[in-house]
């Protein structure tokens, strides 16, 4: 029988068109025969446009922006848009969402009220995930090592601007890199090796956040693994990232390729089993579900350091996560199909839960 499933994207957020690329792969890889597939759309402008039952794959990202089709009807957040009935009803949601308003537990929130399942992590680990800077300290509680950082709320840098680069250039020195703290697909992103780069890498950071991170800078290769699973995680072999430039932006990531995806990366069985053991660790700090990928600096001393996880990485034609589960043995269709039996079998758990005495 098939599973009526609700495809979430576009989104609020700076990384839109990071989720309609992803939608539109994630789509091309379905099986209608095992899926009647319903896309949603989420305007830049918080819009949500349910659009009519997909039958194959699109050409383009435009098909997937419904705001100009008359026939579909645009309605302000509501649930009604879930509510069951005939031309709802459905068996599971899958959010395709970047960024905040999508991957920061809001979305997630939502779909918990509705009681309805959906493929990926919860609230929580949404949440926790999204903020780099809460994320850090909780991988720091779970003891995994990582580099030096430190954050700054936008107020707090506006009252003391040079107290705020003093700190950085004391604690952290240069090279270091600035960071949205609520950001992900290496948006706002800038590496500085003077103050005057830190200045500008302020400025910019803080157009999409009112927290940045500062990190360390250290030299070491970017090494990432993918997590797969509820309450008894597996990982996949790990690749490395090869930035022909100085790091991997944006740019880098969904536009030009300019990026060497290195499936499997040359790392040793120790190296390969102590960032398994990491990655794990950190799913289960932030009581991950479905799906993260880890990422990792390996420096050659054979130190790795823990950066980051995303808890809904991107599933584009240049991204690492479908990528290291295709060299894991496990294709991007039966990855997809993976996902929504994982999103049934947490759901069915939560279900399983008193809520009166």
């Amino acid at each position: 029988m098939k599973k009526k499933l609700g495809l979430l994207y576009g989104g609020k957020s700076a990384e839109h068109k990071v989720s309609m690329q992803t939608a539109m792969a994630v789509i091309k890889a379905l099986d209608t025969n095992k899926f009647d597939i319903y896309p949603i759309y989420i305007s830049e402008k918080g819009e949500w446009i349910k659009g009519p039952q997909l039958t194959g794959p699109v050409e383009n990202v435009d098909q997937l922006a419904f705001a100009n089709m008359e026939e579909i009807q645009s309605t302000a957040l509501s649930s009604s848009l879930f509510e069951a009935s005939e031309n709802n009803n459905f068996d599971v949601i899958f959010p395709l969402l970047h960024g905040p308003n999508g991957e920061d537990g809001t979305v997630q929130g939502l779909l918990e009220l509705l009681n309805l399942p959906y493929v990926g992590n919860g609230v929580l680990a949404s949440s926790a995930g999204m903020d780099k800077v809460i994320m850090k300290n909780i991988f720091e509680v779970a003891g995994l090592k990582q580099v030096k950082y430190t954050s700054f709320i936008r107020k707090d840098w506006q009252n003391n601007k040079e107290k705020a680069y003093q700190k950085v250039e004391q604690e952290l020195g240069f090279p270091c890199f600035v960071k949205p703290a609520n950001l992900g697909s290496s948006v706002g992103i800038s590496k500085c090796t003077n103050q005057e780069e830190l200045e500008s890498a302020f400025v910019e950071a803080f157009q999409f956040d009112r927290k940045v991170i500062v990190e360390e800078g250290v030299i070491a290769r970017e090494i990432e693994v993918a997590v797969l699973g509820n309450d008894d995680p597996q990982v996949s072999v790990a690749g490395e990232i090869v930035a022909k430039k100085d790091f991997y932006d944006y740019k880098a990531k969904y536009e030009d390729g300019n990026t060497a995806l290195i499936i499997p990366a040359e790392v040793s069985e120790g190296e390969y089993n102590l960032i398994k053991k990491e990655a794990i660790k950190a799913f289960k700090a932030l009581d991950c579900s479905g799906l993260v990928r880890a990422d990792f600096f390996l420096t050659k001393e054979g130190n790795v350091f823990i950066n980051e996880v995303n808890t809904m990485p991107g599933f584009t034609p240049f991204s690492m996560f479908p990528l290291l589960w295709q060299e894991s043995g496990l294709e991007y269709s039966a990855l997809i199909e993976r996902l929504v039996d994982l999103a049934l079998e947490r759901h069915a758990e939560k279900q399983t839960i008193k809520y009166t005495m």
